[in-house]
């Protein structure tokens, strides 16, 4: 997967793709190093990271209601 960073230097627009390891092998790094880096990413990344670990654990029944 691969998006277009415009002018932006953080990765927010990643990091959905790398909680779902869904980058390639640059962009993983990209992320990984930016994360150490920038405590407003890292924050976000926290909450990309918790969301989706709750919707692992969803059911198909759960959401036809």
């Amino acid at each position: 997967m691969s998006a277009d960073p415009g002018d932006d230097p953080h990765v927010r627009h990643l990091l959905g793709a790398y909680v779902l390891d869904a980058l390639d092998a640059a962009e993983t790094r990209r992320v990984a190093r930016h994360l150490r880096l920038c405590d407003a990413c890292a924050g976000v990344y926290v909450e990309v990271a918790e969301a989706a670990s709750l919707l692992a654990l969803l059911r198909a029944e759960d959401l036809r209601e």
